[in-house]
């Protein structure tokens, strides 16, 4: 969605604006076109994704992913005076909120299905002999 705010925003940019506006090397390799990088200009990858097959260590990696995506749209806001653009900001950003409570759930439902004496020392993924509740 930011990608496409992005778009919005620069598509009728004249080519003095985005010379001025420092996108002449995105606009160069891209145009205006939805291309989803980091404000560096880093390209997205998927080796950004983390998974460990642990549901433990996975559901607080989700966690970080919504705070840290929480803390972008923060960062948005800071900058921005575009009634266009801070509606749907703060609608990702809201998002983001709900999204972590609910892995919090997640992991809290998680947890209390575990041996507590051996919290950490397995994987519930592979050790299922381990659950307070097996199935």
């Amino acid at each position: 969605m930011v990608g496409t705010i992005v778009y919005q925003l620069t598509r009728n940019l004249s080519m003095d604006e985005i010379k001025d506006a420092g996108f002449d090397s995105y606009f160069v390799d891209h145009t205006t076109g939805v291309y989803p990088c980091s404000s560096a200009g880093v390209p997205f990858s998927a080796a950004v994704l983390q998974v460990k097959g642990d549901i433990i260590t996975d559901i607080h990696e989700d966690m970080a992913a919504e705070q840290k995506a929480r803390s972008t749209y923060d960062n948005i806001l800071r900058f921005c005076d575009d009634p266009d653009v801070i509606d749907p900001i703060r609608f990702l950003r809201a998002r983001e909120i709900v999204h972590y409570q609910r892995f919090g759930e997640a992991l809290r439902i998680v947890t209390d299905k575990l041996d507590s004496k051996n919290f950490y020392a397995f994987n519930p993924e592979f050790d299922k002999c381990k659950t307070k509740n097996k199935k």
